[in-house]
């Protein structure tokens, strides 16, 4: 039992980030608290130091709360837990404070814009007073929008932005009322300064990805990192001239991590639009693609590093980084550990940012694409080996069925399939393995600081892509959908359901109004177009109630447009909807991050239809990271079809507890501590089994009382 302050004060010391509250002096382990105080937690490391469930009493976790949002849609909130409150998203983007002991709802914001954009978590800042006259404030993104709430009531604070909120899209671009932008990770906090990114459109227009600071008392701009330099800028030289004034993206979307000691934002960075060609953008394109290491106070740039030269293959750096520290020749080593979709681990001194294995050059083939011009290099690192399988080879075709199996032979036969930083082609599909969403996603890789091992899930899809002609003899409806749609769509509107949907018909079940609305607000993973006026709008729908009829109304192709567009994103899927590869179709994976080396591989995941046939353990698509503790546990949801939550030993990835959730949790838990009681807590949703139930709920386990 903790009996006195000082004796709380010892324990502070040890707990990395998280936080203990005693209610009085003399106050028994019932009374304290342990926060889960930021996204990805104190670091972005997705570790805990609580005991309380560990390897020996996992499996007797029950279900302590659950809280029903009323809303069905999407969650891939990790919420956080200040205290006895916990702080998470709605699936339509309204702010919740729970207790966070029994899930009982304590407030609820609703801004009042209808939103299902991904919105991964909030961010909470304090000035640090005791609880009398403690300045407590939520920083929450809604669209375009920055919202500063009261903790403690949840209302807007009037002083901030205006009237409680700030609009992302001022200061990027003009008009900035037709820029898009959205907030779906949280901000980074250091000091007094909200640290932002932003989602923004994979194709033109889009806003550049400028990184912005701004004051958390008034919403003041504070500085401006321009991710797509300015002329005289450094980096400024890897672009065409003047490209800073119509080229977009390379944009946060995936959040950052704070190094709060030494006071460094880290910054990944995506892709420059358009994501597949590059025309328009010869040259390395600075800080698309990029590792920022950045000085939180100023923005000024302290180093960085970039993961593809001018990419053409949409491969963002998709997580923010995880911290943590190393021993290398004996000496203790601030280091960072950044994930890739195609399942590269970057390892790096964090201040220096020297690599802590060799990352070297190495030679891909030209594109045959007339107009573009791929990097000759690209770089790899030669430790630690992917953590994903990188080629896909005729002898890596499916097996679940002799039918099956012939269907991807001859559909194999057809592609281009060369591995890594192959270029796209006209007229023939490539195989993209790790697939768009990865290999590694948003949800990033768990590190416990104790055995120096990284734990990440992996997605084991492969995908199809490929570049078709823009025409000036289309329609101007049609060069809209082929400019704005094409990419996520297809040329052919058949989307890749259920992540892009079909737009075949699109206007006879949803109608123009509605049409009109997820244009204009953005839906799931589709970001506003706000840069689409209403005559832009009734061409395209023109277009979609007509498709391939007689050219009406004949325009030339812009000169901001590019040459060529995306055929749309494709998954590898046999005809009963099965990845068309051999499994494992998504894993586990630990990382020894002293010797590069991996410890143990499981399949994650499984198709219920499959396993009940005897096809068990194959892996599935996954969405939601890991969590580790200090009592030996991995927690992880994310499996798609199988609406599992399971706990592992961090040893050897033995399975120790599983349970089935009401939806499938894709999202990464939390763990944390009220009144001496350690919970574990995931959203469960849905919304990616085109056959499963969605909803919207957060479930929090405990072991019995």
């Amino acid at each position: 039992m903790i009996r006195t302050r000082a004796a709380c004060a010892r324990r502070c010391a040890i707990t990395a980030g998280f936080v203990l509250t005693l209610a009085i002096p003399g106050s028994s382990l019932k009374a304290q608290n342990v926060n889960w105080p930021a996204y990805g937690g104190a670091d972005g490391d997705h570790y805990s130091r609580l005991t309380q469930i560990n390897r020996t009493n996992v499996h007797r976790l029950k279900q302590a709360w659950v809280f029903e949002t009323g809303e069905k849609g999407n969650i891939e909130t990790n919420p956080i837990i200040i205290g006895r409150t916990f702080y998470a998203y709605t699936p339509h983007q309204k702010i919740i404070a729970l207790d966070a002991a029994t899930g009982k709802l304590k407030w609820k914001f609703d801004s009042g814009i209808a939103s299902t954009q991904p919105a991964r978590g909030v961010a909470y800042w304090s000035d640090g007073r005791d609880e009398r006259g403690k300045d407590e404030r939520i920083l929450a993104g809604v669209m375009n929008y920055l919202y500063c709430l009261d903790a403690k009531t949840g209302r807007p604070i009037p002083t901030f932005g205006e009237n409680g909120r700030i609009d992302l899209r001022k200061g990027l671009r003009e008009p900035w009322e037709q820029q898009s932008i959205a907030l779906t990770s949280p901000p980074g906090i250091y000091k007094d300064l909200i640290i932002v990114g932003g989602r923004n459109p994979e194709t033109h227009p889009s806003p550049a990805g400028d990184i912005r600071a701004f004051d958390v008392h008034t919403g003041a701009l504070r500085w401006v990192f321009h991710t797509i330099p300015r002329p005289g800028e450094p980096g400024s030289e890897t672009w065409p001239e003047g490209a800073w004034k119509t080229a977009g993206a390379a944009n946060d979307w995936a959040g950052m991590t704070v190094d709060t000691k030494r006071g460094i934002v880290y910054v990944p960075t995506g892709s420059a639009v358009m994501d597949f060609y590059g025309g328009d953008r010869i040259g390395n394109d600075l800080y698309a693609d990029c590792l920022l290491a950045l000085d939180a106070e100023t923005g000024k740039l302290l180093w960085y590093f970039q993961g593809v030269h001018h990419d053409i293959w949409d491969r963002d750096f998709p997580a923010a980084p995880a911290l943590y520290t190393v021993e290398k020749n004996g000496k203790s080593v601030p280091a960072l550990a950044q994930i890739s979709k195609q399942t590269y681990v970057y390892l790096f001194n964090r201040v220096t940012g020297k690599p802590l294995f060799p990352i070297r050059e190495h030679t891909f083939p030209p594109s045959t694409v007339p107009g573009e011009s791929a990097s000759p290099t690209q770089p790899v690192p030669d430790a630690p080996a992917p953590f994903g399988r990188q080629q896909l080879t005729a002898d890596m075709l499916t097996d679940r069925t002799p039918e099956a199996h012939a269907w991807a032979v001859n559909e194999f036969s057809q592609l281009r399939s060369n591995g890594q930083f192959y270029p796209f082609a006209v007229g023939q599909q490539t195989v993209v393995f790790p697939g768009f969403d990865g290999g590694g996603e948003w949800n990033g890789p768990a590190i416990d600081p104790v055995s120096d091992t990284l734990f990440v899930d992996s997605t084991e899809m492969a995908w199809l892509g490929g570049l078709d002609p823009v025409t000036s003899t289309a329609s101007r409806g049609e060069q809209i959908y082929r400019q704005q749609c094409a990419v996520c769509h297809g040329v052919n509107r058949a989307g890749s359901p259920p992540t892009f949907p079909s737009l075949v018909d699109v206007e006879r079940r949803l109608g123009a109004e509605e049409i009109t609305a997820v244009i204009q607000y953005g839906s799931g993973r589709m970001p506003s177009f706000t840069d689409l006026d209403d005559s832009d709008i009734d061409a395209l729908l023109d277009y979609l109630r007509t498709p391939g009829a007689a050219v009406k109304e004949i325009s030339t192709v812009s000169s901001s447009s590019p040459a060529y567009t995306f055929t749309g994103y494709r998954k590898f899927l046999d005809p009963d909807g099965y990845p068309a590869i051999a499994p494992p179709w998504g894993t586990l994976n630990a990382l020894d991050l002293k010797a590069g080396k991996y410890l143990w591989k499981i399949p994650l995941g499984e198709y219920p239809a499959l396993a009940t046939r005897g096809m068990k353990n194959t892996g599935s698509e996954m969405y939601g990271g890991p969590i580790v503790t200090a009592g030996g546990v991995l927690f992880v949801g994310a499996t798609v079809y199988d609406r599992k939550f399971r706990a592992f030993d961090t040893r050897n990835g033995k399975l120790l507890w599983e349970t089935v959730l009401p939806f499938a949790g894709t999202a990464t838990p939390s763990t944390y501590m009220v009144d001496g009681r350690q919970y574990v807590v995931i959203a469960a949703s849905g919304g990616r089994d085109p056959n499963g139930p969605v909803g919207g709920d957060y479930v929090a386990f405990a072991l019995p009382r």
